[in-house]
């Protein structure tokens, strides 16, 4: 039998971290934790692993042991020295630094899903340096498929979207946006339609796609897409190509009269 359950709550009881404060840091609900706590539920693959990963456990003892309080206290004494060997420092990230903003790679998506908890592959994530001046935490995502391009124009495979992190509870996302999501063990990029029920629609560019319908509880972070670099030059839109049409077909009919007046 699981001892995931007993073993958050006595994470959280040493720790002195109420079931709320210890939702928001995985994006679960406190509903969540507390059935969890009192073995009505388990958490999913993906939430088990980043626990494990933001505490410093492995997942068989996370799992399988009840945890004491002996050895959640010498974790604490380890993941110290660690971090003091490795220097860490309890800095808030910022937009624009030294070493550029941290970039996930299309090849390296699926390893970000299972670590994007741990500070530790965080802070080893490859840099990219872009003049922006984002205010908040902010990443870099290697667009992975053609679901936001349609004609050849919009975001296309391969682009690098420059994204600014931000909360489901601390505001609900803009109509028309484009937002990248980590859920259901995948990164997704979507554009934000509207609240239907208590699921959030999102559509892609390209009509031929389904709209996805997730519930709030699913999504793990939430990126807002601020600025895109692409090496794609996009064709003119439809209505430009109607319009550039139409010159062509005015400038040839002016040319015919001319011709007839003579």
């Amino acid at each position: 039998m699981s001892r995931i359950g007993k073993n958050i709550k006595k994470i959280r009881s040493l720790k002195k971290i109420n079931q709320t404060e210890f939702a928001e840091i995985f994006s679960l609900t406190r509903g969540s934790i507390g059935a969890y706590e009192e073995e009505r539920a388990e958490p999913k693959l993906e939430t088990i692993i980043q626990l494990a990963n933001y505490f410093g456990l492995s997942i068989d003892a996370l799992v399988n042991r009840e945890l004491t309080v002996t050895d959640l206290y010498s974790l604490d004494i380890v993941n110290e020295k660690l971090n003091e060997a490795h220097q860490f420092k309890k800095e808030p990230e910022v937009a624009y630094r030294r070493g550029g903003i941290g970039l996930v790679k299309i090849d390296s998506q699926l390893e970000y899903v299972v670590n994007f908890g741990n500070k530790d592959y965080i802070n080893k994530l490859p840099f990219i340096e872009l003049p922006v001046n984002f205010k908040g935490v902010t990443r870099a995502f290697e667009l992975k498929g053609n679901e936001m391009e349609y004609h050849q124009n919009g975001l296309h495979h391969g682009d690098i979207l420059l994204c600014l992190q931000c909360s489901l509870a601390a505001k609900k996302p803009e109509e028309g946006k484009v937002y990248v999501l980590i859920a259901d063990g995948k990164i997704i990029t979507r554009r934000w339609k509207e609240m239907s029920g208590s699921k959030l629609v999102w559509i892609s560019d390209d009509p031929n796609y389904e709209q996805l319908e997730l519930l709030p509880d699913v999504i793990q972070e939430l990126w807002e897409v601020k600025g895109v670099y692409s090496t794609y030059l996009n064709p003119p839109k439809m209505l430009e190509e109607k319009v550039m049409i139409l010159e062509r077909q005015m400038e040839e009919f002016s040319k015919q009269l001319r011709n007839l007046k003579k």
